[in-house]
């Protein structure tokens, strides 16, 4: 369904950016474009994929008229680009709003000015019941993306806004696994915040799944949330135990803005968020019933058994399964891993 079709994606040199282009690039996509500010992962990223359908422009969600530039003929576009290290934006805030805030409106007016067809952006669990200036970034940028959609029925313009939602892609950086690895085979002591902590699962291939899913068969004003697997920290520690060798314990204590679990859909979101079947969740969708029933063919159901979808709630992976994720992912075979950040 991708046959000749035109993408761009921002903060497309990014660990998700490149995993999607991979994706794409084996379809039959007509273009891609990689949007980014970062100069070097470009001219890397291009010796790497060497395929002639790529495209690197350099530029900024920040910058409107660069956007629209960038956005000419497109017909789909994936919004990756954003601020993201917790300490950072709380150090400064304001920076975080420019891109994660003011950067998504404009991808919107962009959309708009150059009648893009689809336009998915991708969220955070931090973006539930925010306690950090990040979440509460991205939650806004989650609110302007669906009620983007306003423009479409009432401009005609036929651009169609969809948002995705999903915890830390297990191996991504910052994330808890490689870090306990890199302290593992350091022969140092593991960095617990707390031991009672838990996290959705969420691989990168899941995740791209989902994106790819929701920009092909998504309706409008639409938060997707998958359904997940969760684990804890605990058998994480003791996983990698296993399968490197034993070292100590740290608990350092919860940071800043850090939550005990995730949460994809907060309580009062639960109350107006529909189940899709094996593989997603719709949160808080702002249709009427009546259109979400009609749009879906009456194939949803209004969610009545959970009162949030935290990671404390869910399905746990087994230490067979985590045991499975964590080699299947890679990790492993990279000896001097450098990713930041301990959970």
């Amino acid at each position: 369904m991708f046959d000749g079709k035109k993408i761009l994606i921002t903060g497309g040199t990014g660990s998700l950016g490149q995993a999607l282009t991979k994706r794409l690039l084996q379809t039959n996509v007509s273009t891609v474009r990689i949007f980014s500010r970062n100069e070097n992962k470009q001219v890397m990223m291009e010796s790497n994929f060497h395929d002639k359908r790529l495209r690197f422009l350099i530029g900024d969600v920040r910058e409107k008229e660069r956007l629209a530039t960038a956005l000419e003929d497109i017909d789909i576009i994936f919004h990756a680009a954003a601020l993201k290290h917790v300490p950072i934006i709380e150090y400064n805030p304001f920076e975080s709003i420019k891109t994660n805030v003011i950067g998504s409106q404009n991808v919107i007016d962009a959309c708009l000015q150059q009648n893009v067809e689809t336009a998915v952006c991708i969220g955070t669990d931090k973006a539930v019941s925010p306690l950090n200036t990040y979440g509460a970034t991205k939650l806004l940028m989650e609110k302007l993306f669906v009620t983007a959609n306003n423009y479409m029925n009432r401009r005609k313009h036929r651009t169609k806004f969809l948002a995705v939602r999903y915890g830390n892609v297990v191996g991504s950086s910052g994330s808890v696994i490689p870090k306990f690895i890199e302290q593992i085979r350091a022969k140092k002591k593991i960095t617990i915040t707390d031991p009672k902590m838990t996290r959705f699962s969420i691989t990168m291939d899941q995740a791209l799944d989902l994106i790819i899913d929701i920009a092909l068969n998504g309706k409008e004003s639409e938060i997707y949330v998958p359904k997940l697997k969760s684990y804890s920290i605990v058998d994480v520690k003791d996983t990698l135990f296993e399968l490197i060798g034993k070292t100590g314990i740290e608990v350092v204590g919860i940071r800043p803005g850090e939550k005990l679990h995730e949460v994809l859909i907060n309580k009062d979101e639960m109350r107006s968020s529909w189940d899709l079947g094996k593989k997603y969740m719709i949160a808080n969708p702002l249709r009427e019933e009546s259109n979400i029933k009609k749009s879906y063919k009456n194939k949803i159901k209004k969610i009545n058994n959970i009162e949030t979808y935290s990671s404390d709630n869910v399905e746990k992976l087994s230490k067979t399964e985590l045991k499975k994720m964590i080699i299947q992912s890679g990790l492993l075979e990279t000896k001097n891993n450098n990713q930041s950040n301990s959970v």
